[in-house]
Order: structure tokens, then C-alpha cells, then sequence
């Protein structure tokens, strides 16, 4: 079984398992894919946290959740120096004890929880892929992607994540109520779930996690996808495409009144460089061995809807991110 075909069974399971939410699922996957981070957007109990559980159980290293609260410190996230008494030299009196961000695949729950000093923590972690304690460096693992929630509804207690932060992003998922269909069998999969658990807990078992033979992804069939979609090729049109649409968000007048009147700051040189790999993994995932114009509109706008940084016109009409993004898309012919 090949690398794609792998990753493709490990798309079709976890739809089986988080109902309802089949681009969440695709966007997770491309991410890992892209080696990138990914912001969580959406209301209490629509499976966010669900869903990177169950990629991070089909994914060979460490799985660390971080329950991000106002009182959190950097410490309690990077780790700290712990002092040994007994040490007898004086290089050794102390030593460093990893924190959880040394994983593979971190689940950061309501990021927008933390103070700014946590979220610069995280930050170093997610851009730089080490962690400075003490003055000393500390090397993250090589598969290392953060997966941070955040209740777009909920603001008392909460600190909004700054431009800066939001760019370290390689998308933002929007996770939305799933159908009327989806949601009866999510009532039942739960039902099934918590049977098969209550039923061990009288038999003194452990509950199974999932009846199906896992399947799990080494670090080294995750380098290889690396690899194989470093080679996918880009068509100087399909770059040219690129390009056109981050400059448009940089220079709105270009293109139409009503998109300037709603564009504050455009999208930084990361957008294009997130467009342009993300696209990559979506055509590889497809099959293809090069990129077209509709792989890029259809990633777009988890590339760029946390990037644009909208007027308060747009606050005004009731545009969203999204909104934005689809004027954006009509205007620009790729």
C-alpha cells in the first residue's frame, strides 16, 4: 500500500468516526501533509476535538493535549529546569524536564484562553520548531503540528490571538453544525460507543478504542509524502494565479470599490507560500501530478480567510472572512 493510498484509507476511517465534517477531515489531512499548523474554529461539541484525536491515533509518535486557561504559564508549556539536589557536579544541579509541547501531534484547546506571554511560547514552537528555556535550545521533533480550538462566540475570559500568530497558521477551519442526517447517526455511533464502554467497565476490560484494525502512519511514510509532494509540479500560470490573488488582497482598488472598502491589510508572502503547498498536497491527494487553478479556489479560503484583516465596513455589511474570500475568487480569473 502506498503512501497516498494509506492516507486515503486514513480519510475514509475518520469519517467514519467524525460524521458530518468531511472537508475538516480533508483540511487536517492536507495540513499534515504540508507539515503546517491548523486553527480550529467553531462552536462547544462539533467534534474538533474528536477529529485530531482520531488523526493522532492513526499517526505513529506522541499525541499531548494542552488545556489552555488564563492562569497558564510558558513554563507549563515548553517545560522548565528542575533543580537536582544531589547532583555531583555543578553542570548537572539542573536539569531540563521536556513540557508537553515536545509531541508529535499537539492538540491546543481554546488557545484564545492564554495570556500573550503563553501564546509567544507557542509561537517559537510553531514558527522556529524549538523551544528556549534558560538560554538553552531545545530541537521539537521532526513531525511536529499544532492543532489549537477556539470558541468563535465565547469572549469573556479570552485573548484574541494576534495578526502575527494567526499567520503562523498554515489554515483556519471553520467547523460548522453538521446535517440533520449526520447528526441522528452521530447519536447513534455515541450510543454504540458508550455500550461497547459501559460493557467492559462490568466485565473489569478496557474498553476498546475502535473494533477496526488500526492504521498507522510511520514518520517515515509521512516523510516520504513530504517528499513526493515537494515534486508535484506548478505551472508558471497556476503560480501566476497564486500571486494574483494575494496581491489582490494587498492592493483591493485593483480589482473592485467594494473589495477595497472592505480589505484593511492584505496577506502576508506566507499566504502565498501556504496557497501554493497546500495546493500541491491537495493535487497529490487527488492523484495528480500537478496543480490546477481549482485546487487553489478550493483551499483558498482556509489559506486566507486568518490572514485578511477586514474594515470595519465590512463589520458594517455583515462580510465575513469568508465572504471576502468568494468576492475575491469571482474577481480574480485565474
Amino acid at each position: 500500500m502506498t503512501s497516498r493510498e494509506k492516507l486515503l484509507q486514513l480519510e475514509q476511517r475518520m469519517n467514519a468516526q467524525v460524521l458530518g465534517q468531511e472537508e475538516l477531515v480533508r483540511m487536517l489531512i492536507v495540513a499534515l501533509l504540508c507539515d503546517g499548523h491548523v486553527l480550529l474554529e467553531g462552536l462547544p461539541g462539533l467534534a474538533k476535538t474528536r477529529a485530531v484525536r482520531e488523526l493522532a491515533r492513526h499517526v505513529e509518535g506522541e499525541f499531548r493535549r494542552i488545556q489552555f486557561t488564563p492562569d497558564l504559564l510558558p513554563s507549563d508549556i515548553t517545560g522548565s529546569e528542575i533543580y537536582q539536589q544531589n547532583a555531583t557536579r555543578e553542570e548537572d544541579q539542573f536539569r531540563f524536564r521536556p513540557g508537553p509541547v515536545f509531541g508529535n501531534i499537539i492538540l491546543a484547546d481554546e488557545i484564545n484562553r492564554a495570556s500573550a506571554r503563553v501564546q509567544s511560547a507557542l509561537l517559537e514552537a510553531m514558527e522556529e520548531r524549538h523551544v528556549t528555556v534558560a538560554g538553552k535550545t531545545w530541537p521539537l521533533p521532526g513531525t511536529f503540528m499544532v492543532l489549537a480550538t477556539q470558541n468563535p462566540v465565547d469572549q469573556e475570559g479570552t485573548w484574541p490571538l494576534p495578526e502575527a500568530q494567526l499567520d503562523r497558521f498554515l489554515m483556519k477551519v471553520i467547523v460548522g453544525y453538521p446535517s440533520k442526517a449526520h447528526e441522528q447517526q452521530v447519536m447513534q455511533l455515541v450510543r454504540a460507543e458508550q455500550q461497547a464502554k459501559y460493557q467492559a467497565l462490568t466485565q473489569n476490560e478496557k474498553a476498546p478504542a475502535n473494533t477496526d484494525e488500526t492504521l498507522m502512519l510511520s514518520q517515515q511514510e509521512i516523510a516520504a509524502s513530504w517528499q513526493a509532494i515537494s515534486s508535484v509540479y506548478v505551472a508558471p500560470a497556476v503560480e501566476e494565479y497564486i500571486v494574483n490573488l494575494i496581491n489582490a488582497t494587498r492592493h483591493p482598488d485593483s480589482i473592485s470599490e467594494t473589495l477595497a472598502s472592505y480589505i484593511s491589510i492584505g496577506v502576508s508572502p506566507r499566504g502565498t507560500l501556504a496557497l501554493e503547498r497546500c495546493g500541491r498536497a491537495l493535487a497529490w491527494l487527488e492523484g495528480r501530478d500537478a496543480v490546477l487553478p481549482e485546487d487553489i479556489r478550493r483551499i483558498a479560503p482556509a489559506v486566507i480567510r486568518h490572514r485578511l484583516a477586514l474594515s470595519y465596513q465590512a463589520s458594517a455589511d455583515n462580510r465575513s472572512a469568508d465572504d471576502v474570500v468568494n468576492l475575491l475568487l469571482d474577481a480574480v480569473v485565474a
